[in-house]
């Protein structure tokens, strides 16, 4: 079963070119997928419109079988971090949970001490590191069947990202996570997908892909990096 399916998309903003045209994607259920590309190349706009903040057509994205943008009950089940996160307010991270009473505790404790988040840090006085953390708390605070992740390890610390990295693959979810920090992610990911030209050039379990297997086996020392490092330079030269 896919949990996310794309069919024959196509997207333009108002005014603009097309940023995405006649894409395909197949999302397995509970596969933790790495969407890569250029930057500009649509990975942004993709995951808005698989968590429903763009309109399209129903039978162009599906999520859980339902479409994406007019079911509205698919707030519960999918979840979207990425972008600015704009919470300024002068309230503590503590302050802000209690707003939240719905959350369980216990979940909530467990992501404080994987996020090494303190819940006196005020939202006004916080690092561009340390907001980025309480916007991952915030989101992840309730279990959801579809997680969409736009770039949300770029301002963390290496200890703070593969404490996260392992956090999300004990979750029964399913994962769409564009990044372009690949270091560390081979044990991590279960498929891959290149986007390219607006459309998914490539769409594959990770290690069925022959280049690859091919790096892994020169041991080199970041396979996963090496290959979409090749493929975009490739993509570059054309």
């Amino acid at each position: 079963m896919s949990a996310i399916d794309v069919s024959g998309l196509d997207f333009a903003y108002t005014g603009g070119p097309p940023v995405l045209r006649g894409l395909d994607l197949s999302i397995p259920d509970g596969a933790r997928c790495l969407l890569v590309g250029a930057n500009g190349s649509g990975k942004t706009t993709l995951l808005s419109i698989v968590a429903g903040r763009h309109m399209c057509a129903d039978a162009s994205v599906r999520v859980l079988g339902r479409p994406a943008f007019s079911d509205t009950s698919l707030v519960h089940d999918v979840s979207f971090i990425g972008g600015q996160f704009p919470l300024d307010v002068d309230l503590t991270v503590a302050e802000i949970l209690t707003r939240r009473p719905d959350a369980d505790p216990a979940r909530a404790n467990e992501l404080v001490r994987v996020l090494d988040i303190d819940r006196r840090w005020r939202m006004c006085r916080v690092s561009d590191g340390q907001r980025r953390r309480v916007q991952l708390l915030l989101g992840l605070l309730w279990p959801v069947r579809v997680l969409l992740l736009d770039e949300v390890t770029t301002d963390l610390d290496v200890i703070a990202r593969g404490d996260l990295l392992a956090f999300l693959r004990a979750q029964n979810t399913t994962i769409l996570y564009a990044t372009h920090i690949l270091e560390g992610l081979e044990d991590w990911a279960t498929h891959l997908a290149y986007l390219a030209d607006g459309k998914i050039a490539v769409m594959s379990p990770l290690d069925a892909l022959e280049e690859y297997r091919a790096l892994k086996t020169q041991r080199t020392t970041t396979p996963l990096l090496r290959l979409v490092d090749g493929w975009l330079r490739r993509d570059r030269r054309r």
